[in-house]
C-alpha cells in the first residue's frame, strides 16, 4: 500500500458519481476539498462517518470544504446510500479502484482473525491546488467533522 502523505499533489482522476456523472478532481481546482474512503457503504461505521460529515455540512462549508465520498460500491448501492441518508455530497462508485488506487487505500486488513484486502478508512484534506494538508487515518466515524475542523 503506497499511500498518499501530506505535501503530496495528488494526480487528476476521474471516477463516476452515485448518479452517473464523471466527476474529476480538476472540477475542485481552486477549492478545498475532503476526500474520504469508507469500507462500504450502508454498514454501521461508514453510516454514523456519512451521517456526522452530512449533519456538519453547513460548518465544513462555511470553513471552505467541498466533500467527495469514495468506496468500491456499484453506483446503484451508491445512490441507495446517498438518497436513504440525505446526503449533501457525491459519492464516488469506484468499483475499478481508480481513485481508490490513486490515494493508495486499498490493502490488507485485519477482522476476527482473518486478513483480507479492502479500503482502509482513511481522509485526505486537499488544498486549492490538490496539494494533501492533512490525512487522518484513525477516523473516529461518530465524529469525523471535529476532526477535520480542529
Amino acid at each position: 500500500m503506497n499511500t498518499l502523505e501530506v505535501g503530496d499533489l495528488v494526480p487528476d482522476f476521474s471516477a463516476l458519481d452515485e448518479n452517473g456523472n464523471t466527476v474529476k478532481l480538476s472540477d475542485y481546482r481552486g477549492k478545498k476539498l475532503i476526500v474520504f474512503f469508507y469500507p462500504k457503504a450502508s454498514t454501521p461505521g461508514c453510516t454514523m462517518q456519512g451521517c456526522n460529515l452530512r449533519d456538519n455540512y453547513a460548518s465544513l462549508k462555511k470553513e471552505g470544504f467541498e466533500l467527495l465520498g469514495v468506496s468500491a460500491d456499484s453506483q446503484k448501492r451508491q445512490t441507495n446510500f446517498k438518497t436513504k441518508y440525505k446526503f449533501p455530497f457525491p459519492l464516488l462508485a469506484d468499483e475499478d479502484h481508480t481513485v481508490i488506487d490513486t490515494f493508495g487505500v486499498w490493502g490488507p486488513k485485519k477482522f476476527m482473525g482473518r486478513t483480507y484486502d479492502g479500503i482502509h478508512r482513511t481522509t485526505f484534506v486537499l488544498d486549492e491546488n490538490g496539494v494533501i494538508t492533512k490525512v487522518i487515518d484513525k477516523v473516529k466515524t461518530k465524529d469525523h467533522a471535529a476532526q477535520l475542523l480542529e
